[in-house]
């Protein structure tokens, strides 16, 4: 049978499942993936995270690797066009985290408007706001406004759905292909890049990273945005220029935002971390409930004991 290395922190019933198939796991403590390369030279899997680098000099030690499974939507912490070229599938963990991952971008959605994370605070200080109509922490309305979505895959339209049904929000969209079944459904309008900045009043960012995206939402971006709106990103940190969004909200451009990812993750933007109206942060939870992450592993051990048993991959990217 096969050795399957893993750098992710499986569940125990997970663990059990693979070496009951007659399997050997090695996991590779957390920290320890800089030498990862040389624990492939045996491999016939790997099981890996998005924070996992998978390279082509790591690639290039791995002698008999059949297939890389990434706990994850995301892979371009793989080199897919190196593990191609080498023969070893690369598969991912689609569709499970859509709703989890749409919870999340609608929690930032939702306490970023309404400044619960500074409610909060206040409240744990032992600073109850006095009540009045302009009293502290006033927010911002979500019923009814206008919810902008760059990149109407299914997590973006999961969110759409959030917003159209359950918060009565016009919704507006930029997509490579027209979303007619949502366009029916929702209402949804397709429109610019632009003219979705311009007349949104949440902007909620769901797109890959590529070349393309990256620094996609940058100064003259949050130029067009109204001054009352608010940005959230749930997809990857890369597609917002930090800096760009840090003097934007120095200079009262946009309202606010809410981010679940980061640029140079797991670093910050120093600048970001001095806003508190209308600003919240979280260190990548989108798919962060337990049954999300147990229902993503399960999808991982699948690919990899169908192409350890011979059989295609259920969800190969390469």
């Amino acid at each position: 049978m096969g050795l399957i290395v893993c750098t992710a922190d499986l569940f125990s019933e997970h663990l059990e499942r693979l070496r009951s198939a007659g399997h050997e796991v090695r996991v590779v403590e957390q920290g320890s993936c800089a030498s990862l390369g040389s624990m492939l030279s045996d491999a016939d899997a790997l099981i890996c995270l998005l924070t996992d680098r998978i390279g082509s000099d790591t690639l290039s030690q791995a002698r008999k690797l059949r297939i890389i499974a990434n706990v994850a939507v995301g892979y371009e912490n793989i080199d897919c066009a190196a593990a191609q070229e080498k023969g070893i599938v690369v598969s991912n963990t689609p569709d499970v985290l859509t709703q989890s991952t749409a919870d999340q971008t609608f929690a930032l959605l939702l306490a970023a408007a309404r400044r619960i994370p500074e409610a909060d605070s206040a409240i744990r200080g032992g600073k109850f706001p006095r009540w009045g109509l302009q009293q502290p922490l006033t927010g911002i309305d979500v019923h009814g406004k206008t919810l902008g979505i760059v990149g109407m895959g299914r997590i973006g339209a999961a969110v759409a759905r959030r917003g159209r049904l359950g918060f009565g929000m016009s919704i507006l969209y930029v997509s490579r292909t027209r979303k007619k079944q949502l366009e029916e459904e929702l209402g949804a309008v397709a429109v610019s890049f632009e003219c979705l900045l311009e007349q949104s009043d949440f902007v909620c960012i769901h797109v890959p990273s590529t070349p393309e995206t990256k620094g996609l939402i940058d100064a003259s971006a949050l130029a067009r945005m109204k001054p009352s709106a608010i940005l959230v990103n749930a997809s990857r940190g890369a597609v917002v220029d930090e800096a760009a969004l840090v003097n934007a909200l120095d200079e009262n451009i946009i309202a606010g935002a809410g981010l679940d990812v980061f640029e140079h993750e797991p670093a910050v933007h120093p600048g970001l971390l001095t806003h508190r109206k209308h600003v919240v942060l979280a260190p990548h939870l989108g798919s962060a409930t337990t049954d999300t992450r147990r229902a993503m592993a399960t999808i991982a051990i699948d690919n990899v004991l169908a192409v350890l048993a011979g059989e295609p991959p259920l969800t190969p990217v390469a």
